[in-house]
C-alpha cells in the first residue's frame, strides 16, 4: 500500500515538473523544473529498490548534468533577463503542495511502519556491484559511445559559446 501511494506521489510530481518544464518561458525555470522531475525519478529507483541509481540519478544528473546544462543557458546567453515576479505556477500550487505532499508522506510512512524496521541498505537489487560489472562487462560499448558523445556534446557547447573577438 505505501509503496503505490508514493508511486503515485512521485509520478504525479514527475509529470507536473514535467508540464511545469514545458510551461515555463525562460530556460532556467525549465532547467530547475527538470531537477524537479529528475529528483522524483530518483524516488521512484528507490522504490524499485535500486538505491545505487537513485544516487547516480540525484548526483550525476540532478548535479552535474544540471551545472552543465546551466552553464550552458548562461553561455548561449539566451535573451535578457526578464524580471518576473515568480512563477504563478508555483505560488499557486508549489507551496501548498510540498506542505501537502510532506504532511501525507510522513502521515504514510508513520502508520505503515509504526515498529520502526528498517531495510539494510545494499539487501535490494541495484548494488553497485552488480551495476559495476554490467557497465564494465556486458555495456561496456554503450558505455563508452556515451561518454564520447557527451565529450562532442560539451565541445559543441564551448564552440557555440565563443565569442567572436
Amino acid at each position: 500500500m505505501l509503496h503505490l501511494v508514493l508511486f503515485i506521489i512521485f509520478g504525479a510530481i514527475c509529470v507536473a515538473g514535467a508540464i511545469n518544464l514545458l510551461a515555463q518561458k525562460h530556460p532556467i525555470n525549465s532547467a530547475l523544473s527538470l531537477v524537479v522531475v529528475m529528483g522524483a525519478l530518483a524516488g521512484l529507483y528507490l522504490l524499485l529498490g535500486a538505491e545505487f541509481l537513485a544516487a547516480v540519478q540525484v548526483i550525476v544528473y540532478a548535479g552535474a548534468i544540471m551545472v552543465l546544462f546551466v552553464f550552458v543557458i548562461m553561455l548561449l546567453n539566451a535573451g535578457e533577463e526578464e524580471h518576473s515576479r515568480g512563477s504563478r505556477i508555483a505560488l499557486l500550487f508549489g507551496i501548498p503542495g510540498m506542505i501537502i505532499l510532506s504532511v501525507l508522506t510522513t502521515w504514510i510512512v508513520l502508520k505503515s511502519n509504526p515498529s520502526g524496521e528498517t531495510v539494510g541498505v545494499g539487501s535490494l537489487y541495484g548494488s553497485a556491484k552488480g551495476i559495476g560489472r554490467l557497465l564494465f562487462g556486458d555495456f561496456l560499448l554503450p558505455f563508452e559511445i556515451t561518454s564520447v558523445l557527451i565529450l562532442i556534446a560539451i565541445m559543441g557547447a564551448v564552440v557555440l559559446a565563443r565569442r567572436e573577438s
